[in-house]
């Protein structure tokens, strides 16, 4: 069958076939702002069916199908080089004559597998339709080459791992804490969502040992080619020791200088730098991001110390023994993550750290704000540190307000001039803002 006719069955199974069930996300993607949409994220986090829930939105707001391009570029019956990427639209108006493209929406799934991609897209984007959806494979496009590849025609957004507001939705149980039997399903699966994470595809996994196998593969994956792969890492050992050293660190601080000498100790040869090559890799590839202490200077932010977190509690749970345990440091990796989830542009997030301690602080147009986690304030002495630790961040900072998100505590407190929500997991992640 000619590359052509190839195409042809691909676009026109998308418009035959029913779309698959799934479950909204909770994520905007801006479409008639004349700008190429580019979604990035951590692997396996759900871009492709982002895609469909465009496509499916789309359809209920009245555009016909035919005027949907969607073609997902890793399916293996594609077989195209730079220059036959004019193919796609020869297939297109030989299938749909008369069509008029500038009123079509082109989403384009993992188009980064074919050199040259970004020409094509830029080539349709200026001459042919302003309407593009390009997802991004960490393994070939970052977002910090996006900019460049398409030279400031682009929006990004990045899709994480399931909320748990949207486990919730994929689990079909309403968002509503105040009904005493839908609490409990609630509370359930917040319990579950602490340790098993929200990979879309290990939701419907009952199976522990299933579940962890996959997403030790998704590991595996992240550390051969998305690293390995990608940035020509030769030092293996080394590679897959860092990153587990990162996922035993997690909501800790990190010390490049200690994991070279535990290297050195173990008889393992690498330099500090390809150490520092390591962590940004692992931020690039959305496996982990790191925090950096709050401060006025813009060189201690970067260069200062940081704390480390992996972008989901399943993942780090496959490949770090009984982290979940530790339910506080599992409360505050979701936190985190939610934070990161509602981050505004602009905006920055850090820990304040001057003798005493805060585990966030959100600075943006606003002022800023204050957050500690822990597991319960029931034991006196973790009360005592985690409000002073509040407190005398909130003082420093010039503000009056504060909260300290516990497993099931719902509280305020006043203390020298400050004011302390004490807010359940549950309910500060069922806020949206």
């Amino acid at each position: 069958m000619m590359k052509k006719d190839v195409l042809k069955s691909l676009l026109r199974d998308f418009h035959t076939l029913s779309l698959p069930d799934l479950t909204t996300r909770d994520i905007s993607v801006p479409l008639g702002t004349g700008k190429i949409v580019t979604l990035i994220g951590s692997r396996r986090s759900g871009k492709t069916w982002l895609l469909y829930q465009l496509a499916s939105e789309l359809y209920r707001d009245g555009v016909p199908k035919e005027n949907v391009f969607f073609l997902n570029f890793e399916d293996e019956r594609l077989d195209l080089e730079a220059q036959e990427l004019d193919l796609l639209l020869q297939a297109y108006q030989e299938l749909y004559p008369g069509l008029d493209l500038a009123q079509c929406y082109f989403l384009f799934d993992e188009i980064q597998n074919i050199p040259g991609w970004e020409r094509f897209v830029r080539r349709i984007h200026e001459r042919i339709c302003p309407n593009i959806v390009v997802t991004g494979s960490n393994a070939r496009l970052l977002s910090t080459e996006i900019a460049t590849a398409l030279r400031g025609r682009a929006i990004t957004r990045t899709v994480y791992p399931f909320s748990f507001r949207e486990v919730l939705k994929y689990r079909s149980i309403p968002l509503d804490l105040h009904a005493s039997s839908n609490r409990t399903k609630i509370e359930a699966t917040l319990d579950a969502y602490l340790e098993q994470g929200g990979f879309p595809e290990t939701l419907a996994m009952r199976d522990r040992y299933l579940r962890e196998e996959t997403l030790q593969s998704y590991f595996e994956v992240m550390l051969l080619r998305d690293l390995a792969d990608r940035y020509r890492f030769t030092n293996i050992t080394a590679l897959r020791y860092f990153l587990k050293r990162l996922a035993a660190s997690a909501t800790k601080q990190i010390s490049i200088h200690g994991m070279y000498n535990e290297l050195k100790s173990a008889g393992i040869r690498i330099g500090k730098n390809a150490l520092y090559d390591f962590l940004q890799g692992a931020e690039d590839i959305f496996f982990a991001k790191t925090l950096p202490r709050y401060s006025s200077k813009v060189m201690t932010r970067e260069l200062g110390e940081k704390k480390i977190f992996i972008i989901d509690n399943g993942l780090l749970n496959a490949i770090r023994f009984r982290f979940s345990e530790d339910r506080g440091k599992a409360m505050e990796q979701v936190v985190y993550w939610q934070l990161m989830r509602n981050k505004k542009k602009g905006s920055s997030i850090s820990f304040f750290k001057n003798g005493y301690e805060c585990d966030f602080v959100t600075n943006g147009e606003e002022m800023p704000a204050a957050m500690q986690v822990c597991y319960s304030l029931e034991d006196p002495k973790t009360r005592q540190r985690e409000i002073r630790g509040l407190v005398q961040t909130c003082r420093s900072l010039g503000i009056h307000e504060g909260q300290i998100i516990t497993r099931n505590d719902n509280d305020r407190i006043g203390l020298d001039g400050v004011l302390i929500r004490v807010l359940p997991l549950a309910e500060y992640l069922l806020q949206l803002s």
